[in-house]
């Protein structure tokens, strides 16, 4: 029995060092009640439970072990609700109708200060379409309109796409980088390298690259490219038939 005391020991500190994550989650949404909220995470394609927990009374909890961090989202059977990072420490999370976020670990916190900034950037673009409708009720010339909008519209545009290149390149090496270059792919219509895919595929190390989820999309996405250039050379050579 004494020899096995310092075993017990042992395994104690081994236990206590164990990165844990606890998640206290709160809503207002009285449609949540009752309901089961879940972790899930993308491998290999499919999304698999990492914690499940049920909604009471507007508040839910998880706790467990973290052996990595990982990108994962928050589900309601299979409707996705928000993405968040599983990480050690305790999060926080608030789910109402005006707000999504996470927060109380470091890459949380940078993560939704990283979407707070894009989603106003985003709301400076939608402005645009109703200064249009002002300007035209002033009686501006179409043609002045037009053209100056273009203008505020190119210089946004580039203003957000510098934020998000600079964003993932500060976390290249963490899962914040490649999660959120998976988040810009997914608004794609299919897997293509656009210029600023590109700028950010450019600039990465090799440990981006290789990443799992940006190699399968970069693979695919080179694939439809030659694809596209294959169809465009039969039709400029059914053309000049």
């Amino acid at each position: 029995m004494d020899r096995l005391f310092p075993l017990f020991l042992l395994l104690g500190v081994f236990t206590s060092c164990t990165p844990k994550y606890e998640i206290e989650g709160c809503t207002s949404l009285s449609s949540l009640d009752g309901r089961m909220l879940y972790i899930k995470t993308l491998n290999n394609g499919n999304w698999e439970k990492v914690d499940s927990a049920e909604v009471i009374h507007g508040s839910f909890c998880m706790k467990g072990v973290v052996d990595s961090v990982m990108m994962v989202n928050l589900y309601m059977d299979e409707a996705n609700i928000m993405p968040l990072v599983l990480e050690k420490g305790k999060l926080k999370i608030i789910i109402n109708n005006t707000e999504l976020k996470a927060s109380g670990t470091p890459l949380n916190d940078a993560f939704y200060d990283f979407v707070d900034k894009k989603n106003a950037m985003d709301m400076e673009l939608s402005e645009l379409e109703r200064k249009e409708a002002r300007m035209v009720l002033e009686g501006a010339d179409l043609a002045d309109i037009h053209e100056q909008l273009a203008k505020e519209s190119r210089v946004l545009v580039e203003k957000t796409n510098k934020f998000v290149h600079q964003f993932i390149a500060d976390n290249y090496e963490n899962v914040l980088g490649s999660g959120v270059f998976m988040m810009i792919c997914s608004g794609l219509p299919y897997p293509i390298l656009t210029p600023q895919i590109e700028a950010i595929l450019k600039d990465a190390p090799d440990s981006f690259k290789n990443h799992q989820v940006v190699k399968e999309f970069t693979t695919k996405a080179k694939q439809n490219q030659q694809l596209i250039e294959e169809h465009q050379r039969l039709e400029q050579s059914s053309a000049m038939r």
